[in-house]
């Protein structure tokens, strides 16, 4: 076994027997001491204890400093102790910046240590009666030289001042070359300048003595570069008389100046008092003199309360300033990451300007292409005829940025917008996101940003209200009073030549296009199928006429409603000139158009005669079933958008049936601008509402919309409805469907005028089967078995599915007709455009279930019903419209079937709808049903019972048209 000592100090560890450092017996030591070998400085830390009367004593345990670094927690003492490490085993043959910069931080001592001085006389070691206490004094900063002239000599001689008073540096050394010693305080020169000159005049306490002709070398040389750090005094100065001609322009507030400049990564700022012509750097101590034409030498004191104001304001622009004021450096400085990049000089500098203080050298920094100036955006917003046009002017100091520029940089995301003269101008978020909502709005025309005025609403949000003219306030009021609150729209007074008369929500309806036209906005009458559109817009075309002649209106309608819109001009408004512009003889119409009021024309017409529209002038432009547009870059919409015309407006029960776009296209048609570029559209309003639902972006499109949208429900005005509204839908044949219908008429009118009379009579048979057929063929060619047309040639069919589309959404509805065929080509229809959809005919057993099925399930939009199988018996008042594909003979079968919908307790108004194809037998059973409304049912059963009582000129008379 090895002896018991060695195992102890092998296996054993003996805790040091001093106390923690935070305790009073304990102390923590920075010895300041001379390397053995040579005088450079050396810095050691120990650990000591003290005795009850406060003597230090032995043993002094060493702390190792980069060890101390690993357990300390605080910035600054991590510095303190890598300060330390500086002066361990590492001396330098010459004292550097870093080697004050490390003995400025270790006089900070944030470790809290005990400060001794080592005295080698009494141990070269380090125990506890070699170390002397001392304590850190303020560094040394005010060390003058002071220049006198005597005998004709030139004395130069030191003057330093300490916290403790006036240094005799006769009796002073350098303690380890760094350190003076005033009693027991150490102080350290406060820069790597004053250390210089303190060593120098160590060496030569009682100054030097100069000849006149060195003295001018030796100032120029050596004093002058002195000046910004060490205060030299000429003690035969005068001081400048205030009246003193040289010093006039002397005595003037200084100019501030920041000059910019590089180093490497950092762009330095460099701030400068101007007195006069001369310029002295803020962090200088230079003093300024001036020269008589006698040659007297005059002081001038520097303005210390406007540079120290002067510094403040350098100060406040970033925290590292003011850590950089302990360096012995001219200027500040930023690493040009932080100066350029981050945006910082653009608030800085505009500061500065606000204060006066000139900023030069921003444009010189290599590579730099900002400007140095934040934009000063100056907006007018004045009216014009349709638009309310802001004046927009953007300057970056004295350069401007134009709005197609700006246009440019907003659209890319870009911060920075390209200047006149090349340079980029920063772009604030906040006036990105301004500038966004600008162009969302309107497109810029040159300086200008006309703004549509049906974005009135939107004023507020764009633009401060200070910036608005009088025009602006006065119209904008306007508008917001009769059009944002119910029932201020004024009355209008009804063109005397309209022959119908308005129930209250129609007049309402004519009162607000009459509004909207008389401040030239366009619109979109929205109401519900039914509810009396046409004639709405019969009167305003009335209306306007008295006030605008000298060009023709323009309505432009599907084809299929070509024929109802020229029965029903003619009913309301006899007075007006009407040309069909539609057909192969519409090119001999093109030099007559002028003489007539209203062009009625179809898109079709539109599309393929657009070269030619497009050249005219046209006073209303009106577009009915406006949802054919909903497509904004269909060819159509395209089309109907390139018409010239004083005002637009649009008549549809759909303005939306997809998607938001759809409301965009018909709303820009009749509104341009309102609702911006459809990219700004779909950012704004398509992609969060239709895809995510934002219920705060739906409201902000309905109150954009608002104003310019008049929709109203059959449940809104059910007090102003009666309980059943008939109404005949026309159907004009298509080319292939007439051309059907034609050929089996002839057949069939040759049949009765090659059959004599009384064989007619006899004959009924054969004569219910050619009107049978004739009525199939108005329903579809394909419903007579011998006709190869195909399944497209159905009006009605086209008519009915573009009507169901558009109402399904919101209404059920009941479809009628006598032929199941019929029902069944519907029904491939419904199937085509996912409408639900419940049936009824002569051969289905569950009535009751398809009964159910349409009251009671919401997918399940459409009733097909067999006009024989459900004109009795059935009670389907979850229905509110009902259409009659085929005309009965006998008028009270249809009202039967209308009265499946209306019934006793029934809430919901019905409005019922025949479909009729003009110029056929259809229009004739229509004048038969109405010659006959008054006889009792008995008289007329059906068409066995009808027939008989026709004679063949009558069945002739039936045919002609």
């Amino acid at each position: 076994m090895l002896p018991l000592k060695d195992l102890e100090e092998q296996l054993l560890h003996r805790a040091d027997p001093c106390l923690p450092a935070s305790d009073d017996g304990a102390r923590r030591l920075l010895v300041l001491k001379q390397y053995r070998f040579h005088k450079k400085l050396e810095i050691q830390l120990f650990r000591g204890c003290i005795t009850k009367d406060g003597r230090l004593k032995n043993p002094l345990t060493p702390i190792d400093p980069l060890a101390a670094v690993l357990q300390a927690d605080d910035p600054d003492e991590l510095r303190f102790y890598a300060a330390v490490s500086r002066f361990q085993n590492n001396p330098t043959a010459a004292v550097t910046d870093d080697d004050l910069a490390a003995l400025q931080m270790i006089f900070q001592n944030p470790a809290g240590f005990h400060f001794h001085v080592h005295n080698p006389e009494f141990s070269e070691s380090v125990v506890a009666g070699s170390l002397q206490a001392v304590t850190t004094g303020a560094a040394l900063h005010d060390l003058s030289i002071l220049v006198a002239q005597a005998d004709g000599f030139y004395d130069i001689r030191p003057q330093l001042n300490a916290a403790e008073g006036p240094v005799d540096l006769r009796v002073q050394r350098l303690l380890f070359g760094y350190f003076l010693r005033i009693g027991n305080v150490l102080h350290l020169p406060a820069s790597m300048q004053v250390w210089k000159a303190l060593r120098f005049f160590l060496q030569y306490p009682g100054g030097m003595r100069l000849r006149p002709v060195d003295f001018e070398t030796f100032r120029s040389n050596i004093l002058s570069k002195l000046e910004d750090s060490l205060s030299i005094v000429y003690t035969y100065a005068q001081a400048m008389p205030p009246d003193a001609p040289e010093a006039q322009h002397l005595y003037t507030p200084p100019e501030r100046v920041i000059y910019l400049s590089e180093l490497g990564s950092y762009v330095l700022i460099n701030p400068v008092m101007k007195y006069g012509e001369s310029e002295v750097p803020l962090r200088s101590r230079r003093p300024l003199y001036r020269t008589d034409a006698k040659g007297s030498l005059f002081q001038l004191d520097r303005d210390g309360r406007a540079e120290d104001a002067f510094l403040a304001q350098i100060l406040q622009q970033h925290p590292h300033f003011g850590e950089q004021l302990s360096e012995p450096l001219p200027y500040f400085y930023l690493h040009r990451r932080r100066f350029l990049d981050e945006g910082w000089f653009l608030d800085a500098f505009a500061q500065w300007r606000s204060e006066g203080i000139a900023v030069l050298g921003f444009s010189a920094l290599k590579g730099n292409r900002f400007n140095e100036h934040k934009p000063e955006v100056s907006v007018r917003l004045r009216s014009g005829i349709n638009w309310f046009n802001a004046l927009i002017g953007v300057r970056y100091g004295k350069q401007k940025a134009s709005l197609q520029q700006m246009q440019r940089a907003v659209r890319n995301r870009s911060k920075y917008v390209t200047l006149d003269d090349g340079s980029l101008g920063v772009l604030p978020e906040e006036w990105i996101r301004r500038f966004e909502g600008w162009f969302a709005a309107a497109e810029p025309d040159g300086d200008e940003l006309p703004v549509p005025k049906t974005a009135f609403r939107t004023l507020h949000e764009l633009f401060a209200e200070e910036s608005w003219d009088e025009d602006v306030r006065r119209e904008v009021g306007l508008y917001e009073s009769a059009l944002l609150r119910a029932g201020a729209v004024p009355e209008a007074k009804l063109p005397e030549e309209l022959h119908a008369t308005l129930r209250d929500y129609q007049k309402r309806g004519y009162d607000w296009l009459r509004f909207l036209d008389e401040h030239n906005f366009g619109g979109c009458l929205a109401d519900d199928m039914g509810l009396g559109k046409t004639v709405q817009a019969i009167a305003l075309l009335l209306a306007q006429r008295e006030r605008h002649r000298e060009h023709p209106d323009l309505v432009v309608v599907p084809t299929s409603l070509l024929f109802n819109w020229e029965a029903e001009l003619e009913r309301f408004a006899p007075s007006l000139r009407v040309l069909r512009f539609y057909g192969p003889n519409r090119a001999r119409q093109l030099k007559s158009t002028t003489r007539y009021d209203v062009l009625l024309t179809t898109y079709g017409t539109v599309l393929s005669d657009g070269s030619w529209l497009e050249q005219q002038q046209f006073n209303l432009l009106l577009l009915d079933e406006a949802q054919q547009i909903k497509n904004p870059s269909s060819l159509r919409y395209e089309a109907v958008s390139r018409l010239k015309a004083r005002n637009r407006f649009t008549l549809t029960g759909t303005p939306v049936e997809n998607a938001t776009l759809d409301l965009y296209a018909q709303l820009s048609f009749t509104c341009p601008g309102l609702l911006g570029t459809p990219r700004s559209f779909r950012a704004l309003f398509s992609v969060p509402i239709d895809q995510f639902k934002n219920s705060k972006r739906a409201a902000e499109l309905q109150q954009r919309v608002a104003p310019f949208v008049l929709r109203r429900s059959k449940l809104e005005v059910a007090k102003e409805l009666p309980e059943k509204t008939e109404l005949v839908l026309h159907c004009p044949m298509g080319e292939e469907q007439r051309k059907v219908y034609d050929a089996a008429e002839a057949e069939f009118r040759a049949f009765l005028e090659g059959t004599a009379d009384e064989d007619v009579a006899r004959n009924t048979l054969h004569v219910l089967r050619g009107l049978t057929r004739l009525r199939q063929i108005c329903n579809s060619p394909l419903l007579a078995s011998d006709t190869h047309v195909g399944a497209d040639a159905s009006s009605k069919i086209d008519v009915l599915t573009e009507r169901l589309t558009g109402l399904v959404p919101g209404h059920k509805v009941l479809v009628f007709s006598q032929f199941v065929s019929m029902l069944e080509l519907i029904r491939t229809e419904l199937e085509k455009r996912g409408i639900g959809h419940a049936w009824l005919s002569g051969r289905t057993r569950d009535r009751e279930g398809a009964v159910r099925q349409f009251q009671e399930d919401p997918s399940v939009r459409v009733f097909l019903i067999s006009l024989k199988a459900g004109g009795t018996g059935l009670n389907l008042t979850e229905a509110d419209y009902v259409f009659l594909v085929d005309p009965w003979w006998n008028p009270a079968v249809e009202n039967q079937a209308i009265d499946r919908a209306y019934r006793i307790g029934q809430e919901k108004h019905v409005i019922a709808t025949r479909l009729i194809c003009p110029d056929t037998i259809e229009e004739k059973i229509l004048q038969l049903q109405d010659t006959k409304r008054a006889l009792s049912d008995e008289l007329i059963q059906s068409e066995s019972a009808f027939a008989p009582s026709f004679t063949k000129s009558e069945w002739l008379e039936l045919l002609s048209h």
